[in-house]
C-alpha cells in the first residue's frame, strides 16, 4: 500500500520514565515501572501475559485513557509532548472492532478518518479503495458494516488506521479474529504500508512468532516494568508436553439439519444451510473464513437464534425436563437455556451482566437452581483456575481482554452444561492461560458434555478438536 501523505506525517518518537497506570476501581497497579524508547520508524512487538498491561500501555500512548477513571506517574511522551497533542498522527486498532466504527457503510467508515484529518476531497476515495484492498477486505465500499463478522470487522477498522498514513500506529491483537490467510495478509499489509519507515509501531499480539521478521525488537511487560528480549528469541511452544484427558463417546445432543439464517433487510445469507452434530464426549471444531458463518452458526446451536432455513433440534435426553419437552433450544427459557447450553460469546463483554466477577460466575447456578453456598463455591474455584482471584470483586468490563475471555468461558462452564457452544474461547491468551483454558475444556469432554468450538486456532484445533466441520 502506498503512502500518500495528506497531512505532512513523520514517524513518532516515544518516551516512557518510570510511567504507571493504576486504574480507579484497583489496588494493585496495571502497569509500573515502564521504561522505554522507541525510535522514530522503528517496529517494537509487545509480549507479556493476559493482563499485563499491554493493552493499557497502548492507550496511554494513545492518549484515551480518562484521567478521572486512572491514576498516572512517571513520563510518557510522544515527540515530546503528552500523547494527547498527538491523535491526529496516529491510526490505532484496539480489541474490540466495534469501538472503532462510527458509519455504517463501510467505505464511509474509513473514509471518515480522512476527511477528520483533513486529506484533499480528490484524494479521499482512492484512499479508501487502495486501503480496503491493502488488507483484503472481501466486500465494496457500500457493505453495511453492521453485516459484518467480527474478522470483517477487524480489517475495516486496520485499514481506517492504515489510510491515513500515521505516524505512530498501535496494534492491539490484530489477527486474532482472523482466519490464517486473512492473519496473513493483514501482516503483509503493515509491513507494505510501513516499509518506508514513515510510521513508529507498537503491536501487541500472543501469536508473537508470524510478527517477529516484521519488527525491531520484542519487549516483554512483566510486573514492575519491560524486559527486552535478545534477537533470536521465539515464544513458548504452549502445546509443549500438555497432556489432556481423553474424550468420552457419547449420543448427540444437539444437531442442525439444513439450518441456515439471513439478517432482516440483508440480501446475502448470513449462514448458508448446514448439517453439524454435536456429540456427548467429543469436540466439533467449526473453521472456515472470516464471513463464512461460524459466529452466526454458534449462536443458533447456542439457542439465541431461530434459523431462517431448516432447523436445530435437542436429543431428548437434552431437552429432558423442558416444559412440554419442546426440542427446539431457541424456544427454551432462560433458565432452561443456562442448565443445557453454554456459550461463549465472541465478543465476550456482550454476555456481562453483573458488577463483579464473583457474581457474574454465580449468576448462573443461581438461574439454574443452586443454592447461594453451591454457587459461591463454584464461582471461587473457576476463579482460581483460571487466575482471575485477584479481580474477584472487581468489575467486569475492568479486565483486559484475554481476561474478559477467561471470564467468558468460565462463565459458561459455571453450571456445569451438557453442550458448550464457544466462540474463540482462547483468543488472547498467554501460553500458561490458554493450556489452563484448553485443560477445561478437555475435562468437560472427558465427563461426557459435547462441545462446539470456533476458531481459527491452528493449536486448539490440533489437540482438542475430535470432529471438523469447515464452512
Amino acid at each position: 500500500m502506498g503512502r500518500a501523505r495528506g497531512s505532512g506525517e513523520v514517524p513518532v518518537r516515544v518516551v516512557a520514565r518510570g510511567f504507571g497506570v493504576r486504574h480507579a476501581s484497583r489496588r494493585a497497579w496495571a502497569l509500573s515501572g515502564v521504561d522505554l524508547v522507541v525510535e522514530p520508524g522503528e517496529r517494537i512487538l509487545l509480549t507479556g501475559a493476559s493482563g499485563a498491561g499491554k493493552s493499557t500501555l497502548l492507550a496511554a500512548l494513545a492518549g484515551i485513557l480518562d484521567p478521572q477513571n486512572a491514576e498516572l506517574t512517571g513520563e510518557l511522551t510522544v515527540d515530546g509532548g503528552p500523547p494527547q497533542t498527538g491523535r491526529n498522527r496516529l491510526g490505532m486498532l484496539a480489541q474490540d472492532p466495534d469501538s472503532h466504527l462510527v458509519m455504517s457503510r463501510a467505505g464511509d467508515d474509513v473514509a471518515f478518518g480522512l476527511e477528520n484529518a483533513g486529506f484533499p476531497t480528490a484524494a479521499i476515495w482512492p484512499r479508501v479503495d487502495e486501503a480496503l484492498a491493502a488488507v483484503g477486505f472481501p466486500y465494496g465500499r457500500d457493505r453495511p458494516t453492521q453485516a459484518l463478522s467480527g474478522g470483517e470487522k477487524q480489517r475495516l477498522v486496520l485499514a481506517g488506521a492504515l489510510a491515513r498514513g500515521p505516524g505512530l500506529l498501535l496494534l492491539d491483537e490484530p489477527t486474532a479474529q482472523l482466519d490464517p490467510a486473512g492473519a496473513a495478509l493483514v501482516r503483509a499489509a503493515v509491513a507494505r504500508s510501513t516499509a518506508d519507515r514513515r510510521a513508529t509501531v507498537l503491536v501487541v499480539d500472543h501469536d508473537a512468532a508470524p510478527w517477529l521478521p516484521l519488527v525491531d525488537r520484542v519487549v516483554e511487560v512483566v510486573p514492575g516494568g519491560l524486559v527486552e528480549h535478545p534477537p533470536g528469541w521465539r515464544p513458548v511452544d504452549r502445546t509443549a508436553g500438555l497432556r489432556l484427558p481423553p474424550g468420552a463417546d457419547g449420543p448427540v445432543l444437539l444437531a442442525a439439519e439444513g439450518a441456515g439464517y439471513t439478517y432482516r433487510g440483508s440480501p446475502r445469507a448470513a449462514l448458508a444451510p448446514v448439517t453439524a452434530r454435536v456429540t456427548g464426549g467429543r469436540a466439533l471444531a467449526v473453521t472456515g473464513p472470516n464471513g463464512a458463518g461460524k459466529s452466526t452458526l454458534a449462536l443458533l446451536l447456542a439457542g439465541l437464534r431461530a434459523p431462517s432455513t431448516g432447523r436445530v433440534h435437542a436429543s431428548d435426553a437434552l431437552a429432558d425436563g423442558v416444559r412440554r419437552h419442546v426440542r427446539e433450544p431457541h424456544r427454551w427459557r432462560a433458565g432452561e437455556l443456562v442448565s443445557r447450553i453454554g456459550t461463549v460469546f465472541q465478543q465476550p463483554e456482550q454476555q456481562f451482566l453483573t458488577g463483579r466477577l464473583r457474581d457474574e460466575l454465580a449468576l448462573g447456578p443461581l438461574r439454574s437452581g443452586e443454592h447461594a453456598a453451591a454457587a459461591r463455591a463454584t464461582a471461587d474455584e473457576l476463579l482460581e483456575r483460571l487466575g482471575l482471584v485477584p479481580f474477584a470483586e472487581a468489575n467486569p468490563y475492568t479486565l483486559s481482554g484475554g481476561q474478559q475471555r477467561r471470564l467468558s468461558v468460565a462463565t459458561a462452564l459455571a453450571t456445569s452444561p451438557r453442550v458448550l457452544v464457544l466462540d474463540e474461547p482462547t483468543f488472547g491468551q498467554d501460553a500458561a492461560t490458554w493450556r489452563e483454558v484448553v485443560t477445561l475444556l478437555a475435562e468437560q469432554r472427558s465427563r461426557g458434555c459435547g462441545l462446539a468450538v470456533v476458531t481459527h486456532d491452528v493449536d486448539l484445533l490440533d489437540v482438542l478438536a475430535d470432529d471438523r466441520l469447515a464452512l
